[in-house]
């Protein structure tokens, strides 16, 4: 039931501070109404994420970042890729060979300039290997089964990349129901080819996001957002029993500090049989990393 320490770890969320705003904080902003939420100098939802700022507040050279890593048996971190400007991360990539992985952030509201540019900047780099999508964070909001996000899902079907989707009620203050979880069962249904990775918990809805993961084989769900001693119960029991491939560690730094998740990951009641899959086993198959490990430096 320890967690094991000799697995090179998987991190399916990372954000590399540079001092200011960060983890959607812009896109927040112009969604946000109320007073308190004006206060928030770093993170979109800092009354959940107390000192984030003091990690946020800090530009962080990648090459410590990296160290960090290093200490805690972290092989490899996804992190975001731009959009619009991408060559930060490309240069990061070739400085640090094997080390990340980028997504790319997804607008439905973009139309069809925002599917040639999902394609563009996917085909720039070979690790570049998934989509995302942050319905809640979008001006004006995009409900996860709207029409508008099928040119993104059906892209990223002929891309054979994953899409991570936020779903549940976020913290940051915004409406959720572009986020309910339901709203995956027909995308899946209409998209059987399409991996989806459930991201920041699905909460209140946990007993229907492990539902959804026994129906659908190319659904999963990732711990990102979660300290891990909040992480679900009945994910954990899900994971020990019949949900062992379903299951991926997203750590969520800055947010949450590597000491911290990694502190409390060690009292997570995960099996022997669970925690390879957890931390990193799942990674691997979701986003087909085994050629992008066999080709980078020891």
């Amino acid at each position: 039931m320890a967690r094991p320490l000799d697995i090179p770890v998987i991190d399916l969320m990372m954000d590399l501070p540079n001092g200011q705003a960060g983890m959607g904080m812009s896109d927040a902003r112009k969604l946000m109404r109320d007073k308190a939420s004006e206060d928030f100098s770093h993170h979109p939802a800092q009354y959940l994420f107390k000192d984030a700022p003091d990690r946020m507040g800090q530009a962080v050279d990648p090459d410590t970042v990296v160290e960090m890593m290093d200490r805690f048996g972290v092989r490899m971190a996804m992190i975001h890729v731009d959009i619009h400007q991408p060559e930060n991360t490309l240069t990061l990539f070739e400085k640090h060979p094997g080390r990340f992985l980028g997504e790319v952030g997804t607008d439905p509201n973009m139309s069809m300039d925002g599917v040639r540019r999902l394609e563009e900047i996917v085909k720039l780099h070979p690790n570049i290997v998934a989509a995302a999508g942050a319905p809640c964070l979008l001006n004006p909001q995009v409900p996860i089964d709207d029409r508008r996000w099928y040119p993104i899902y059906a892209k990223c079907c002929e891309l054979d990349i994953p899409i991570n989707m936020l779903v549940g009620v976020p913290g940051p203050r915004v409406p959720y129901k572009c986020q309910y979880p339901g709203l995956l069962d027909e995308v899946a249904w209409f998209f059987p080819e399409l991996k989806i990775v459930m991201r920041h918990g699905g909460d209140p809805w946990t007993d229907l996001c492990v539902k959804m993961l026994l129906k659908w084989p190319n659904l999963y769900y990732s711990t990102s957002a979660w300290a891990p001693k909040h992480y679900a119960k009945n994910i954990i029991e899900f994971a020990n029993k019949r949900g062992k491939e379903k299951i991926l560690f997203a750590g969520y730094y800055p947010a949450l500090s590597y000491e911290r998740i990694f502190r409390e990951m060690d009292d997570v009641s995960l099996s022997d049989e669970a925690w390879p899959y957890f931390l990193s086993r799942n990674a691997h198959a979701v986003y087909k990393l085994d050629g992008l490990l066999a080709a980078a430096p020891a």
